[in-house]
């Protein structure tokens, strides 16, 4: 597992020597362009909208559109003073309950190493906030750019996850309407969520449709007939309540059904 960053977590005195290590990867499957006529691949040159001529990598700067053709243009000076100090250290702001932060507000995952001579500190922030159901608010730089972080506990290690900034946030376009419910409705509801609750165990779930392209993909490179996979068809519910009868009876259908045990019989 690649490093992302070595460093440390300071709050206070404590200094507590670690590295980041990223927890999740894209598994999508990556396609070329390739021109229809003969299969090769397409490639993008970097023109002038003027012009039309090709620009090359040193004749290109950035700009910032303040208006409409008019430009704001930043240099590598310009970009240097705007870098915050790269330190590595992330610094613990306070602690704060997981509940508190609302799960839009997450980023990316990191799995928090510590390293050589940190294995104490470590520990002591990891079972001190497992057992107080606590987080930590920190910031830290990854790259180039100060991030907002949450150190969470888990009963492994240390999870680092980056935050979005609150303006980075967007509100609902629109709140939906809350119309009335009647008692029963709430009641088979609950009734229903209770019958399908389980843990949750993400080994059981997969990319269908990536392992459906990848199938296609491997029958393709061996000439081999294609199959399209059967369309789910929608079941035809009008009724809000009949839709929920329905999904109790098979919720109950679906349950295990427990082993009769026979009667003793006493002899008379």
């Amino acid at each position: 597992m690649a490093t992302t960053m070595k460093g440390a977590i300071s709050f206070g005195l404590v200094h507590i020597p670690i590295s980041l290590h990223t927890a999740t990867q894209d598994n999508d499957i990556r396609f070329n362009q390739l021109c229809k006529e003969d299969g090769s691949r397409v490639k993008y040159k970097k023109v002038c909208a003027n012009c039309g001529k090709e620009v090359g990598t040193g004749d290109i700067i950035k700009g910032f559109e303040i208006e409409p053709g008019h430009y704001v243009t930043l240099t590598d000076e310009d970009f240097e003073k705007a870098k915050v100090k790269k330190d590595k250290t992330i610094q613990i702001l306070h602690f704060a309950d997981l509940g508190s932060i609302r799960p839009i507000f997450f980023d990316r995952t990191y799995h928090t190493i510590p390293e050589a001579g940190g294995d104490k500190a470590y520990e002591l922030l990891r079972r001190c906030m497992l057992e107080e159901h606590t987080v930590a608010i920190a910031k830290g730089v990854i790259g180039q750019s100060e991030h907002l972080m949450v150190l969470i506990p888990t009963d492994k290690g240390i999870l680092t996850e980056t935050l979005y900034y609150n303006d980075e946030v967007r509100s609902m376009p629109k709140e939906p309407v809350r119309p009335e419910l009647t008692d029963q409705e709430i009641s088979m509801g609950k009734t229903i969520i209770a019958s399908m609750k389980e843990e949750f165990a993400p080994e059981k779930y997969h990319d269908e449709y990536r392992e459906r392209l990848w199938e296609i993909i491997q029958a393709k490179a061996n000439n081999q007939e294609i199959t399209a996979a059967p369309d789910e068809q929608p079941a035809n519910v009008i009724n809000m309540m009949d839709a929920l009868e329905q999904m109790l009876k098979q919720a109950e259908g679906n349950k295990p059904k427990r082993p009769r045990t026979r009667r003793k019989v006493t002899a008379s």
